[in-house]
């Protein structure tokens, strides 16, 4: 948990950590800001997302940036719910490293109170806008 900061603002930490440990494949820092029977990506329980979709769509990936931004966080005691802007800039690697494929949207996320600071337990992607080539997104 991040010292001296009220709840919203560190939720946004962690939204800002998780950014982080995606974009520098740090799974082990993904994994812990999130509670073991986490739902995102279309996965249940923390195993499940880290290992089946997110080193499936970004471990074989070039860089990638998540930008954040219009944070709108809902806190209600030790639960929160957080719509928050995305822009998902990934590059190719490889014969794909000419290539990239950018997503548009916003995270919709749910978030509980645990004695180490907020953790994810539900995540939802509402994608609006892609351009690019899907096909840079590959396991690793």
């Amino acid at each position: 948990m991040t010292a001296g900061l009220d709840d919203r603002h560190q939720i946004i930490d962690a939204l800002n950590r998780l950014a982080a440990a995606l974009d520098h494949r740090d799974w082990v820092a993904a994994r812990d800001l999130m509670l073991p029977d986490v739902e995102a990506y279309g996965e249940q329980g923390v195993d499940a997302v880290v290992d089946d979709s997110l080193r499936r769509h970004l471990g074989g990936c070039g860089p990638s940036q998540h930008l954040l931004g219009n944070y709108r966080v809902a806190v209600d005691g030790d639960r929160a719910d957080t719509v928050t802007y995305a822009r998902v800039h990934h590059q190719g690697a490889g014969e794909l490293s000419v290539r990239f494929f950018e997503c548009f949207g916003e995270y919709h996320d749910v978030w509980h109170r645990a004695p180490v600071g907020w953790r994810l337990a539900s995540r939802r992607f509402e994608v609006t806008m892609v351009q690019g080539d899907i096909e840079v997104l590959q396991p690793g």
